[in-house]
């Protein structure tokens, strides 16, 4: 699945226009026109002569029967068995709550074993949604990545599926010697109600 947004390097106050996720033989240039050709007659600062921007988002799509082949181990059984694998159990915002404890564990800070265990973790979240204004009630995507790894500046965020190095879900592309590996598990994220 192939996503484009397209942003004007000169007038940065414009929102980014989006084509939505599609199969890559979905993108063709008349698709790309079309939504660009409605957006810029809408936009009174847009200029001919603007540096554009475009940015072209990838995903794989899952592809199986929903399980994951860890070495003949479900991914749950792997937590336990491997330390460095830390499992993140929240109601709500997974993606804050994992970004947080990567954070924490990274920078030996003192609550760390408390964020990993489900304590005091929930302010701290508050408090980081509230200061970015990323939005997590429809979960995190592509877009939420970007937003958070924008802000997080000095850590560079991969996500990985499963436990295949190769299999990347997303890179933040950052130089930076911090690096937060996040592991989605699609299999018990689905599974959910």
């Amino acid at each position: 699945m192939v996503g484009i947004t397209i942003s004007n390097k000169v007038n940065i106050a414009d929102k980014a226009i989006g084509i939505s996720f599609r199969r890559k033989d979905q993108i063709t240039p008349d698709v790309i026109w079309s939504v660009f050709g409605k957006v810029a007659q809408s936009n009174a600062r847009f200029n001919a002569l603007d540096k554009l921007i475009l940015t072209v988002h990838s995903v794989k799509m899952p592809i199986g029967h929903g399980r994951i082949a860890t070495k003949a181990r479900p991914l749950q059984t792997m937590t336990h068995l491997k330390r460095s694998i830390v499992e993140v159990k929240a109601e709500e915002n997974y993606l804050a709550h994992a970004l947080i404890i990567g954070i924490a564990k990274l920078t030996y800070d003192k609550d760390y074993n408390s964020f990993r265990q489900g304590y005091k973790i929930r302010p701290v979240v508050d408090h980081l949604l509230t200061t970015t204004g990323i939005d997590l009630t429809n979960g995190g995507g592509i877009c939420e990545l970007n937003n958070f790894q924008e802000y997080f500046k000095e850590y560079r965020i991969v996500v990985f599926r499963g436990l295949n190095c190769e299999d990347i879900i997303f890179d933040g592309q950052v130089e930076s010697e911090k690096r937060i590996n996040l592991l989605y598990d699609d299999v018990t994220s689905f599974s959910r109600d």
